[in-house]
């Protein structure tokens, strides 16, 4: 099972591509899709669905995951996330892959087992589970947990189904 992880923002949006075989995962690929400052939404927004659409026809995954909408103090903020978040999915479901969506304390929770954990608990577990020689950059490390996230709660869902046969 190979699978998208993608940290979404106009600015930076972090991907990760985590493939599993068996109790074994490993990071295909990671990085981020980058938008300068100085670039119109428009443009932003059109380099991210470029950037998503490359990655999905290059490693070809089978299912995304992206993180849930979160609680936003500037409105201004949470239409723009909203809008990019909109592209990420656009672009998926153009490609034929399905997305999956998960609160940041449950991709916590999923990675190091405590939903309050910071960021850097989260990017040194990442290391180990995917099995990474160095720290990976923030957003990309977000994307290689919510890729994790999602593999890991299939394997509960696999789990559940086996056990009510």
């Amino acid at each position: 099972m190979r699978v998208l992880g993608i940290d979404t923002s106009l600015r930076s949006t972090g991907v990760g591509v985590v493939e599993a075989a068996g109790s074994r995962m490993t990071a295909v690929e990671y990085g981020r899709i980058h938008n300068a400052d100085r670039l119109p939404l428009s443009v932003c927004l059109r380099r991210l669905d470029e950037g998503i659409r490359d990655v999905l026809a290059r490693v070809r995954p089978e299912e995304a995951a992206i993180e849930d909408i979160f609680f936003c103090k500037n409105v201004r903020t949470a239409v723009t996330l909203g809008e990019a978040r909109g592209v990420v999915i656009a672009a998926c479901a153009c490609a034929g892959v399905p997305v999956f969506e998960y609160a940041p304390r449950r991709v916590k929770q999923a990675v190091v087992g405590y939903g309050a954990a910071d960021k850097s608990q989260v990017r040194r577990m990442i290391m180990r589970l995917v099995n990474l020689a160095e720290e990976p950059q923030e957003d990309a490390g977000d994307a290689l947990a919510i890729a994790v996230c999602h593999l890991n709660r299939r394997t509960i869902v696999a789990a559940l189904a086996t056990e009510s046969i």
